[in-house]
């Protein structure tokens, strides 16, 4: 529902104007003019117009260029990354989560690929897609958001898809909020999980809000598409079937002109032993070890168990440990198999970077700590009991004599 005013009754008079209370309205040419990002639906301008220009009207408007019907909009649709020209991690936890939502749907899952070759786009079917969206021309090999935008926007605009989902990665938080911006819908950043409203049908986008002490439920009811971006590791893998085929469609990048040129990728370089993302063990540490001293009896037990180390926020504030190590909602997000949380006490803020792990075992003295609600095994204990202990026998039973 929303206020519209006539031009062809209204006879520029500014009665209108003085009554709104939040200045709404303005007169161009002789004609007043509403601004919807403004307007309360107050209706205080509704009695005050003498020629009765101002109108009520329930329908929600739409931007031009974009179909009235929501019902026009169908498919979910994932962006699939590519980094030196193969799938990214991100790309087959979307295919997870998106064929979910597609069979609630009861609708078809594509994917979107730029920059990479025929054998990759094979791939994202196999990992569950229907369709796939490839292009790779040279222009969209090197990541460009102004290019990626474009194109990406073309295709969204030409095929109408009611669910669009990418990466919540440096690439997709580079471009993804151009697209929604040129398409004019709604976009929710970094969630952590998507579902579908059984009655509405509508994408229900659950992420972290005000710093992680609430988890907001977030729709966009009136624009298509819906769009969101996940964090990595927060999603399962669907199933790969080796003998699944799907539809290759070539997409051509046409009359796509960038105001800049990638000339070159720098890779990052970093600590080669941190690697939290593609580790299946992780041992991690909070403000319970006390001091960064107990890193160092982590690190044993890290290394017993071929893992790696992670850490609270709480841990990384009082410098004990740099910020690569973090995991949490300001840091990484992970999923190893085996998840060993060692004096964390389990606010939501480190849950939503590590919850989704196969094993969550948690090491805490204090037996209410909200940890262990998570945890599929826990001990009350002291860690630095208990750890070297624990090391110990992991040694034992493979048989390492020295690290």
């Amino acid at each position: 529902m929303y206020i519209i005013i006539r031009p062809d009754k209204c006879n520029g008079c500014e009665n209108c104007i003085s009554s709104c209370p939040y200045d709404a309205i303005t007169v161009r040419s002789g004609v007043a003019v509403i601004n919807n990002e403004l307007c309360q639906l107050c209706k205080a301008c509704l009695d005050v117009c003498p020629e009765g220009a101002i109108v009520e009207v329930e329908d929600t408007p739409q931007p031009s260029g974009i179909s009235h019907e929501l019902s026009a909009y169908k498919g979910v649709w994932i962006f699939a990354e590519q980094r030196d020209g193969k799938i990214a991690s991100i790309s087959y936890e979307l295919l997870g989560v998106g064929k979910k939502l597609s069979e609630e749907l009861e609708t078809g899952l594509s994917a979107v690929l730029f920059g990479a070759d025929e054998s990759e786009a094979k791939e994202l079917i196999k990992w569950g897609a229907d369709k796939v969206y490839l292009c790779n021309n040279p222009t969209s090999i090197k990541f460009n958001d102004e290019i990626y935008s474009l194109l990406f926007s073309r295709l969204i605009e030409q095929h109408n898809p009611a669910i669009v989902l990418a990466g919540a990665t440096t690439i997709g938080r580079s471009f993804i909020p151009r697209v929604a911006a040129r398409l004019r819908t709604g976009l929710t950043a970094d969630c952590t999980s998507l579902e579908i409203d059984k009655e509405t049908k509508n994408l229900l986008q659950i992420r972290p809000a005000f710093g992680g002490n609430i988890m907001a439920t977030i729709l966009c009811p009136n624009h298509r598409p819906q769009m969101a971006t996940v964090r990595p590791k927060v999603m399962k893998r669907g199933e790969y079937v080796a003998g699944k085929t799907g539809e290759i469609i070539y997409v051509k990048a046409d009359n796509l002109t960038s105001r800049t040129n990638v000339i070159d990728t720098i890779k990052e370089v970093s600590e080669l032993t941190i690697n939290l993302h593609e580790a299946d063990v992780i041992v991690a540490g909070g403000r319970g070890l006390g001091d960064a001293k107990g890193f160092k009896l982590l690190e044993g037990l890290a290394g017993a168990m071929g893992g790696a180390i992670g850490a609270s926020r709480a841990a990384v504030d009082e410098g004990w440990i740099s910020y690569s190590h973090q995991i949490g909602q300001t840091g990484k997000t992970v999923c190893p198999k085996v998840y060993i949380a060692c004096g964390i006490s389990g606010a939501v803020q480190h849950l939503v970077g590590m919850q989704s792990s196969d094993i969550i075992i948690a090491i805490n003295k204090n037996p209410e700590a909200p940890i262990f609600s998570v945890a599929a095994y826990g001990i009350v204990g002291d860690l630095y009991e208990i750890v070297p202990l624990l090391t110990k026998k992991i040694k034992e039973i493979k048989g390492i004599t020295s690290l």
